[in-house]
């Protein structure tokens, strides 16, 4: 693989993170009128009509690989976000940002554990998680030096985490045998369909009718349904199949940051001298991560 396209892995990367960090904010106006769990299907199904609109075309699977896609679209889809969603109901949103931010080191456990061809991982990976984390700690407690277990909501949060990590090491085998959109799109399907039991279970179908008269609403859907879901999954999977899940992963420690410029500039939210520390850190540790041992 050339390095004009692994430097093109790390910009889609890059570009990835920067909206996940930003759909936290957005998902809190769309909370205004839906709940958490009504969110789900509604960013899936946008999403799975995005890719439509963008790849026209039709993907057959052999069932062993369709049972296969079920399970990533509920790691990575619906109950990925069941229960990051459910997680803050029991626990505070800064152990939710933190547990779920322990994604990518559980992503190297994953891969060391099951990845017949495991990509090899040095102690600069190890080294690089243990900086980053520290660096989401200080971003996400942000100056208040607070944070409270609490075991529902904290096991939850972690749960989260392993599901993305199950789908990290799932989904990029796919990524190299079929169209990366069409995999993506298949991933939607899915998990837009095992989001709709979670939904009536709990809080029953959404409403339609605040996306067609809040226009806040209606903008923040789609951002998180085309760019959050459909267009930064499918350039995230390619960033997977060019620089590996582990290395790719990494830069999920950069989100809470992310998360909170956000607010700043859009909520008139506070950053803190702790923060920004949190900031350097977390870069240092995606940089000690992508060195080599050789």
């Amino acid at each position: 693989m050339s390095n004009r396209q692994k430097l093109m892995g790390h910009l889609y990367a890059i570009f990835t993170t920067l909206v996940w960090g930003s759909c936290f904010v957005l998902t809190k106006v769309m909370l205004t009128a839906y709940t958490p769990t009504q969110i789900i299907p509604l960013r899936m199904g946008l999403a799975y009509l995005a890719l439509w609109a963008l790849r026209p075309k039709t993907m057959k699977l052999p069932w062993k690989d369709e049972l296969m896609f079920i399970l990533i679209g509920i790691t990575g889809g619906s109950f990925y976000f069941f229960l990051q969603n459910t997680a803050s109901a029991h626990t505070s949103a800064a152990n939710v940002s933190i547990l779920v931010s322990m994604s990518p080191i559980l992503t190297v456990i994953l891969a060391q554990l099951f990845s017949r061809r495991g990509e090899k991982l040095g102690k600069w990976v190890y080294i690089g998680a243990v900086v980053a984390i520290a660096g989401v700690v200080m971003v996400v407690l942000n100056g208040t030096l607070s944070f409270h277990l609490s075991p529902l909501g904290d096991l939850l949060a972690l749960a989260a985490a392993l599901m993305w990590a199950v789908y990290s090491i799932l989904v990029k085998k796919y990524t190299e045998r079929y169209d990366n959109f069409l995999v993506t799109r298949r991933v939607f399907l899915w998990a837009f369909l095992t989001s709709l039991p979670l939904v009536l279970l709990t809080d029953g179908l959404p409403s339609l009718t605040p996306l067609f008269t809040q226009p806040n609403i209606l903008v923040s859907w789609l951002f998180l349904g085309v760019f959050g879901n459909a267009v930064c999954f499918a350039i995230w999977n390619i960033a997977f199949k060019r620089l590996g899940v582990v290395i790719t992963n990494n830069y999920l420690y950069a989100t809470p940051f992310v998360t909170v410029v956000a607010g700043w500039l859009l909520l008139g939210e506070k950053i803190s001298l702790m923060c920004i520390i949190g900031a350097v850190l977390i870069t240092l540790g995606v940089i000690f991560a992508g060195k080599s041992d050789s």
